[in-house]
């Protein structure tokens, strides 16, 4: 079997993408990785974006197939994207993306947690804390606590019809409301609270989430 296209390399403004083939064995695979980021004509310094496609791989392989890479000094792994998932993600995801009520006040001291989204029909009362693996939509003030994201989901949002939380956190950000932040946010009504890609927790109009966040959206029909 020749190896000609089991690794093709593809460069972008970003870096290298290295898309591997996902029907040939793996040992193959790596074998030609190897040659690959060997060959003469790669200089300076790059980002890599490790493309494996519909093949599923184990944390042992992605890092053999990161360690291949590296064999090169001009070569650096920024990101290992798949268009599989484990069952184990997979039922994740599906937890993530169930929604559970609350109808009522939530005290201080009280907490209230979701697998998935979390939305509160009611007030949060200060030192009350919501925690949920997915988003947190508060049909009221909230005035204490939201963690969004819970385990690791950068991006999901915190939504209020009034946004006084003490603290924000989405996945391991967090953000302390002080007065400086509120004075920036103008109203606290009817805002939303997201993950920026500058890594920090940023507060907009509740109107741009459908832009910030699109993929919330999945009614279908209407006129």
């Amino acid at each position: 079997m020749t190896n000609k296209h089991l690794v093709s390399i593809k460069g972008t403004k970003d870096g290298l993408v290295l898309r591997l083939d996902d029907q040939c064995a793996y040992a193959d695979l790596v074998e030609e990785i190897k040659r690959k980021v060997s060959e003469e004509g790669i200089e300076g310094q790059a980002e890599v974006l490790l493309q494996l496609g519909n093949r599923y791989c184990s944390e042992d392989q992605k890092r053999e197939l990161i360690a291949c890479v590296h064999t090169s000094p001009h070569l650096r792994v920024s990101r290992v994207q798949s268009d599989v998932i484990s069952v184990e993600e997979s039922n994740q995801r599906v937890l993530e993306r169930q929604s559970e009520t609350f109808v009522g006040i939530v005290r201080s001291g009280q907490v209230v947690r979701a697998e998935g989204d979390l939305v509160v029909v009611g007030d949060v009362n200060p030192n009350g804390k919501l925690i949920a693996g997915g988003n947190i939509f508060v049909l009221g003030r909230l005035k204490g606590i939201a963690h969004a994201g819970a385990k690791g989901n950068k991006e999901a949002v915190i939504a209020a019809s009034w946004l006084e939380a003490t603290h924000l956190m989405i996945a391991e950000a967090i953000e302390l409301m002080t007065d400086e932040l509120t004075i920036l946010s103008e109203q606290p009504e009817m805002e939303c609270a997201y993950l920026h890609a500058n890594g920090f927790i940023a507060i907009d109009r509740l109107q741009e989430l459908r832009l910030l966040r699109p993929q919330l959206s999945t009614f279908r029909g209407g006129s």
